[in-house]
């Protein structure tokens, strides 16, 4: 294993990035700002980089940091937390990562019954578009979106799931949405993350050229869909992700069923050398069961 920079170091290093302050970040670590200073110093010596750009209104990260501090800062909260299960006497803990959309509209309203099911287990849930890195140990499974390119790890789909415009009922009878042709007069909403574009759609249904621009785009379906329920546009989203929606009648399909294009672009994602852990094969177990039980097409 490569030479690792002193604990001191690294964690002086990430509290200055934090506070963009010597003095907070010396206040913070019980030290003086000169002692984190030498601690700065001694760490951008050993990578032969500098990690701060310091000037006369304050101290910044510099391109180097900020990719840096990425993954120092979850290696050394990974780090914290497993310390302080461990002295909690918390010695089953489980660190899930997930892509924010299935995490908030899928995952969370099933989580009650993973924690009835197993309570001995102790779950610790993120949640970023940005991957775990599992070589700094920031996670035991995590629930990927996507088309699947993830090396050597093993990569085990969750579900089939329907992707179909949707809008709020208001906006439909507003808009008298019957036809397909209609969907260029009225605002789409662009889900920018989706592994189906509004193109897609069209080429797959019409022969109509999807728009080159929309009124509004976002970076995760949650939002795309809260812009839908709010009468936004139609929105081109999952069945799946959209099912809280679709049950309350917030949101409906425009066009049903029919007209839906089917994808497996969910997926749970762990090193092989992870399958073993109990909590891990328990988890495996609920996800892939919650998983069949998930309705594909509404």
């Amino acid at each position: 294993m490569p030479a690792l920079p002193p604990i001191a170091n690294l964690q002086a290093f990430e509290a200055v990035a934090r506070r963009r302050s010597f003095a907070l970040a010396a206040a913070e670590l019980h030290l003086t700002a000169s002692a984190v200073s030498h601690q700065i110093s001694r760490l951008e010596a050993l990578l032969d980089i500098r990690l701060f750009e310091r000037s006369a209104h304050g101290v910044r990260l510099s391109p180097a940091g900020e990719h840096y501090l990425l993954h120092v800062g979850a290696a050394l909260s990974a780090i914290a937390t497993a310390t302080d299960d461990l002295r909690q006497g918390i010695r089953n803990s489980l660190y899930v990562h997930s892509a924010p959309s299935i995490a908030s509209l899928w995952l969370m309203p099933r989580l009650r019954r993973f924690a009835q099911a197993y309570p001995d287990i102790s779950l610790n849930l993120s949640a970023a578009h940005t991957p775990s890195d599992f070589a700094l140990g920031q996670a035991d499974i995590d629930l990927r979106y996507g088309i699947p390119q993830w090396g050597d790890l093993v990569v085990e789909p969750l579900f089939e799931e329907a992707i179909v415009p949707m809008a709020s009922p208001e906006f439909i009878k507003e808009h008298g949405l019957k036809r397909m042709e209609q969907l260029l007069e009225v605002p789409l909403i662009q889900s920018n993350v989706s592994v189906v574009q509004w193109s897609d759609w069209f080429n797959r249904f019409t022969r109509l050229r999807a728009p080159d621009r929309f009124p509004v785009r976002f970076d995760r379906a949650q939002m795309s869909l809260d812009a839908a329920t709010q009468g936004l546009g139609v929105a081109l989203e999952s069945v799946v992700n959209a099912g809280g929606h679709l049950a309350e009648g917030k949101l409906q399909m425009v066009f049903g069923k029919a007209h839906a294009i089917r994808v497996k672009a969910h997926f749970a994602v762990y090193p092989e050398r992870h399958a073993k852990r109990p909590a891990v094969e328990a988890f495996l177990s609920w996800l892939h069961s919650e998983a069949a039980k998930t309705p594909s097409a509404g």
